[in-house]
């Protein structure tokens, strides 16, 4: 899909100030979290620039779009969850391993430093704070590129439906994780709340 290459000078600018996956992460996090009040969306980068509010997704694709220009390639992580809460987040790799960019209503969704050797174990690393309420599980991850979408991911103007399925109806890899565990986690959540910290988290 072609688009002026003027469209995408904000993301070039971005990209000169936020030029590393710790500094796009840094900068996610001051968009306001996308609650959807006024229906659901998906926001392509340059709507996501200018609503500066982002779910999961939303923040994924603009993460990715400004990574794109230091040479990243757009690739999301999706992990899929029992009760169809899914989580997506932009993923990359480095000579330390894989990581992630991510914004979430909860800390522990947010990004990972490069510390992990495959994507399943990046994965799950979002295992314990996905069980944020006793139904919450992850089950399966996909990792995606964005190119592949069939969609104008940067620029477009209209909601990117296309892209979320795209994304949700990925084929995805089973974690096989074990109800004993969730059910571990949910009752440590139930004692002690959110985790703020994790090893590796951003």
């Amino acid at each position: 899909m072609a688009v002026h290459p003027k469209k995408h000078t904000v993301f070039k600018k971005l990209a000169k100030k936020h030029s590393t996956p710790k500094k796009v992460q840094e900068f996610i996090k001051t968009f306001k979290y996308n609650w959807e009040k006024k229906g659901e969306t998906v926001q392509s980068a340059q709507r996501s620039l200018r609503t500066k509010k982002v779910h999961c997704l939303e923040g994924a694709v603009l993460v990715a779009a400004i990574l794109e220009e230091v040479g990243y390639p757009p690739l999301v992580l999706s992990i899929e969850s029992r009760d169809h809460l899914c989580h997506a987040v932009y993923v990359f790799k480095t000579k330390t391993g894989w990581g992630s960019v991510g914004k979430s209503r909860l800390v522990g969704l947010h990004g990972r430093s490069p510390k992990f050797k495959t994507l399943r174990a990046l994965a799950m690393s979002y295992f314990e704070p996905f069980v944020h309420r006793e139904s919450a599980k992850a089950t399966g991850f996909s990792l995606l590129n964005l190119n592949e979408s069939g969609t104008d991911w940067k620029s477009s103007k209209r909601n990117l439906w296309k892209l979320e399925k795209f994304v949700v109806y990925s084929e995805h890899t089973p974690l096989n994780t074990s109800d004993r565990l969730q059910k571990k986690y949910f009752e440590r959540l139930q004692k002690s709340g959110h985790r703020k910290t994790g090893k590796h988290w951003w």
